[in-house]
């Protein structure tokens, strides 16, 4: 094909690293290591509409053992067959401190379609992919928290915090139907926030519409765990995005085909306060805090 008329295409690139002690416990599984590394970076891409193009990875070791780099490496390369995202290159160091992981990761997509996170519009509806709070029930199971009597839904809990589910299937139908959209990493009440504050919106969400899982549920009957710990807690991985009201059924509609569930939690409004989740009475729901935060 001619190079005028080949059709242009952009290149998407994001970065994260993943460090020992705060992203991943000590004794967590290298192939778990390696799986969240590189998915925590697809993520990234599936809430901007790109496909996985390749990427790079910086591992910074404290020593070199066969036994942890064996697992490590062969999860990395399953899941970068599985994703059609190639190793591309990258460095090893030595470091005298936590063991760290970092990925930078290069998608692509048609030229100027990318969707941002400033692009919101009072009226759109709320959408979120998956079940919300998994993952930071998880990590409280691994630190030692008695949230079920059930040692095979603690189990399914754990395994959402440390392999992450990136919905890259999804990736087009984001692409064509949303109008802003990002990533749920630090917790889905702050990310909603950063969303709201980027598009110069508000939003009011109905927290009895937001999907848990089965064990969330439980847990939260059981009052172990309240609803603010599922969504602040951070490290999903689902795409939280906002759709026209006239692109909602097909949206719904690709997001069966790709086999990944969708929700409508509420929607965006007028205004620039944060954003208000209702309890099941619709009164607002007082949050103490909205997310995860490095620092």
């Amino acid at each position: 094909m001619p190079r005028s008329s080949r059709p242009r295409v952009d290149i998407v690139v994001t970065t994260d690293a993943i460090v020992e002690g705060v992203h991943f416990l000590p004794n967590d599984p290298p192939a778990t290591l390696a799986q969240k590394a590189l998915r925590v970076n697809l993520s990234d891409l599936a809430a901007k509409g790109a496909v996985p193009a390749g990427f790079v990875l910086t591992l910074a070791l404290r020593d070199v053992r066969e036994a942890w780099l064996e697992p490590f490496v062969k999860a990395l390369g399953e899941d970068a067959v599985a994703f059609g995202c190639p190793l591309l290159g990258g460095d090893t160091v030595s470091t005298p401190g936590p063991l760290m992981i970092s990925v930078t990761i290069f998608g692509k997509l048609p030229a100027g379609t990318m969707v941002r996170r400033d692009g919101a519009k009072p009226g759109d509806i709320i959408v979120v992919t998956g079940t919300i709070g998994d993952a930071a029930l998880g990590l409280a199971c691994l630190k030692g928290k008695k949230l079920l009597d059930d040692a095979s839904a603690c189990d399914a809990l754990v395994a959402r915090y440390r392999i992450p589910q990136p919905r890259n299937a999804l990736a087009e139908a984001i692409r064509t139907h949303a109008n802003a959209a990002m990533d749920i990493s630090d917790g889905l009440a702050g990310d909603l926030a950063k969303l709201c504050a980027a598009s110069k919106v508000s939003a009011t969400v109905e927290a009895s519409a937001i999907p848990f899982s089965d064990p969330a549920r439980r847990i939260l009957s059981a009052g172990t765990a309240g609803v603010e710990t599922l969504i602040a807690g951070g490290d999903d991985y689902e795409v939280l995005c906002t759709i026209p009201e006239n692109r909602w059924a097909s949206f719904r509609e690709a997001a069966g085909r790709a086999a990944v569930a969708v929700a409508a939690i509420g929607r965006m409004q007028n205004g620039t306060s944060t954003p208000v989740f209702l309890d099941a009475s619709g009164m607002p729901m007082p949050l103490k805090r909205l997310s995860y935060s490095h620092f």
